[in-house]
């Protein structure tokens, strides 16, 4: 199989790397462009990460022999999409959310579709915000918002916070098995690297929890509605319901992010068991795709009474699976537990590209 050209935007910040060395020896997708800031433009990929790579796992030998381009020139991603070396990008990009926002539609209208981890274009309401086992029927939104925006072949595509991945999935399931869920109380538990590098001071960090994420409270309340809404005519509408509290914590933690919840359902109740079962065989994704990122079984469900935890649950099946645990009644809601994601590769660039992934499988890449 020929293997498509892809280009990653941000390529030298955190997510990008990792990116990078999430798409090494990928099977459908190769990176043949990286571009990020003008300071590192016009340096090999090797030089503009010297000191800066932060990941266990390096990018294919070919990456570091790659010249950065400027990411803000759109025309040098066109010039390499016409010569075949970028069909597609993904966005990594750190910069102010406009200027974010204005970039990926420039080049999305160059004719380059955009596979986006970045927020700013989490609330265009023709812009789907994909957790492919969840609600990846908002893919039907793209040809809609090719027709709003005069677009061609451009289009963009975004993931959702990380801190929602941990518990969005096994919410999903419950309703998908006919469950209505009224409230959601949740307090996240958000590792250090979800902050980026440098990130959070080791002095404030160090023996210490943080309440307070700038803008996480709000992004937990609010993405979850849109990923569970409906395509309509122009749009994605949010669903009404669950409401949602949240409380949003850093912990000294690496990676990974761990969620607390509590859920109160309509008048049908699921059983502890009932839930565990299906948890256990929610699947999502059409095993028939085979899509190389996704997870086996995207929830895992943790028997022992002191899991999920971070250092050892984080990696389950790829970094991909969410793992849940802790599952019991709640005296005031109906039902509590215990979610924990890996949040630079589920929550970050292994949810991205597994949205690219499911994008080729309809083919729009």
């Amino acid at each position: 199989m020929t293997k498509i050209p892809v280009g990653v935007l941000g390529a030298t910040g955190m997510v990008g790397q990792q990116y990078l060395s999430l798409l090494a020896n990928h099977p459908w997708f190769e990176v043949r462009y990286v571009a990020a800031s003008p300071r590192s433009a016009g340096k090999t990929y090797k030089e503009a990460a010297a000191g800066r790579w932060h990941h266990a796992a390096n990018p294919d030998e070919a990456v570091w022999d790659l010249t950065v381009q400027d990411a803000n020139d759109v025309s040098r991603a066109l010039d390499a999409n016409r010569r075949g070396d970028c069909a597609f990008v993904f966005s990594a990009l750190e910069m102010g959310k406009d200027e974010i926002k204005a970039l990926e539609e420039a080049y999305a209208a160059a004719g380059i579709p955009v596979v986006s981890n970045a927020s700013a274009h989490r609330w265009t309401d023709d812009v789907p915000m994909l957790i492919g086992e969840v609600n990846s029927s908002h893919i039907d939104i793209i040809p809609i918002q090719r027709k709003n925006r005069r677009w061609d072949r451009g289009f963009i595509v975004v993931k959702p916070n990380c801190s929602v991945q941990s518990y969005v999935t096994p919410l999903y399931a419950l309703i998908e098995a006919g469950y209505e869920v009224k409230r959601l109380v949740v307090t996240t538990l958000q590792a250090v690297s979800g902050a980026g590098y440098p990130g959070v001071a080791s002095l404030d960090i160090l023996d210490n929890t943080i309440p307070y994420i700038n803008g996480e409270e709000e992004k937990s309340e609010q993405e979850p509605l849109k990923i569970l809404g409906s395509v309509s005519e122009n749009a994605i509408v949010n669903a009404a319901e669950p409401r949602i509290s949240a409380h949003c914590n850093r912990v000294p933690v690496s990676d990974g992010h761990s969620a607390c919840v509590s859920l109160e359902f309509g008048s049908r109740k699921p059983s502890v068991e009932e839930v565990k079962k299906i948890w256990s065989s929610f699947r999502g994704l059409p095993q028939e795709l085979q899509l190389p990122t996704a997870p086996g079984r995207p929830i895992i469900v943790r028997e022992e009474a002191d899991r999920p935890q971070a250092k050892k649950d984080r990696d389950a099946d790829k970094a991909m699976a969410i793992s849940a645990g802790r599952i019991r009644p709640c005296p005031v809601l109906d039902l509590r537990f215990v979610g924990l994601s890996h949040n630079t590769v589920r929550g970050a660039a292994g949810g991205g590209i597994l949205n690219a992934e499911l994008l080729k499988s309809r083919g729009y890449i």
